[in-house]
């Protein structure tokens, strides 16, 4: 547990990013989902008010705010629709690997195209030990790289104008690289989210024999690993304030349905399982909540435990996104499955989400190969 107070500044951003939630985002959820993208004066609204450059370094003119202001934020936006929120475009999962480069690792190709123009990156990560199905492949040539094959499904991919891709290449080393739609092509694969967050553009790309020179390369080897594992533990703690963002407002949409809606002349709420589950939900969510600030406080101060924090907030926050979402559609009955109600659209958000991001088991597989890792070495020592 921390001790934590936020700051009048951060009370008032989050303050901002609630009524935006509430009164825009969550009343403009259906529209966006039907259309597959957000409408672009929502767009303009949150871009406005500084909300898509939160995570973005200074030298590049973002706003680079601490994970524990960030956190507060994001819950605060996802509280009006998870799905509208992961669909809004720019630099997405790759403002984290940015954040985590040095200045001397940022190419002025690079620093241009996200200062000057309007980009959106998606991030694909496909390492072997963690990716054992990848399909990509990379291959060094004598002056240049090629990459084949498909990607996993990615967040922005199909509306991406840059990528940020890191892999390991046909020697086993691992490659962190940048590419331009301009010119390095690829193929758009749309893939079937009848499920959820269709707003998020969420596609696989196809790469045949894509080539590209090293000046595009960011990192190579242990420099490159050390980025990806330090963005990632980042991006963990910003995807699961977005959950959270949606636990709470799942968990206030039955708590409210049951409070008011009546069954043999008595609240429905007063039946001993619906209080119980409603207990339930409650105490994930300030658990998962607990695991987020901690976690951001931790890589926050750099704290040589921050990615064992994120890998365990994570394992618990899907955990909490999938059991809240699912108790609400179960609360509200029948009307939990009709689109008039959002609870539905929320379950399935945040089985996409989960299904994206990684499944619990892979967190805590993760997280559990750390405590061996750190076992054994105090054992030898």
């Amino acid at each position: 547990m921390i001790s934590f107070d936020p700051t009048n500044e951060e009370k008032a951003f989050t303050e901002v990013a609630y009524k935006l939630g509430r009164e825009n985002i969550r009343l403009s959820a259906r529209k966006n989902e039907q259309k597959g993208f957000v409408h672009h004066e929502l767009i303009d609204q949150v871009n406005h008010l500084g909300f898509l450059a939160m995570e973005e370094p200074d030298s590049l003119g973002g706003m680079q705010l601490p994970l524990i202001s960030q956190v507060q934020i994001l819950e605060a936006l996802c509280y009006g629709d998870l799905g509208t929120v992961q669909g809004f475009p720019g630099l997405g999962d790759g403002a984290s690997v940015l954040r985590v480069m040095s200045d001397r690792q940022i190419h002025d190709e690079q620093r241009h195209f996200v200062k000057e123009n309007s980009c959106t990156i998606a991030f694909i990560k496909e390492v072997a030990e963690e990716m054992p199905e990848s399909r990509l492949k990379l291959a060094k040539t004598s002056n240049a790289y090629k990459l084949h094959g498909k990607s996993k499904p990615v967040r922005l991919g199909k509306i991406a104008t840059h990528l940020i891709i890191g892999i390991k290449d046909d020697t086993g080393e691992t490659i962190l690289f940048w590419l331009d739609k301009s010119r390095n092509k690829w193929e758009v694969e749309t893939c079937d989210n009848r499920l959820g967050l269709r707003e998020a553009s969420i596609a696989k790309l196809s790469f045949d024999e894509v080539s590209f020179s090293e000046n595009q390369v960011i990192a190579i080897g242990n420099k490159a690993e050390r980025i990806l594992q330090q963005a990632n533990t980042r991006i963990y703690i910003l995807q699961a304030a977005k959950q959270l963002g949606l636990m709470q407002a799942a968990l206030d949409y039955a708590t409210e349905y049951t409070a008011t809606r009546e069954a043999f002349q008595q609240p429905i709420a007063k039946f001993q399982g619906v209080s119980f589950r409603i207990a339930k939900m409650v105490m994930e969510v300030k658990m998962v909540r607990s695991r987020i600030w901690q976690a951001a406080k931790a890589i926050d101060d750099r704290h040589s435990s921050a990615e064992g924090y994120a890998l365990s907030t994570m394992f618990t926050a899907h955990k909490g996104v999938r059991f809240v979402t699912n108790s609400a559609v179960q609360l509200l009955g029948g009307h939990g499955y009709v689109q008039e109600y959002p609870v539905e659209k929320w379950m399935r958000d945040a089985q996409a989400q989960v299904i994206l991001y990684g499944r619990e088991r892979e967190f805590l597989t993760r997280r559990g190969g750390q405590i061996l890792a750190m076992t054994e070495k105090k054992v030898m020592v």
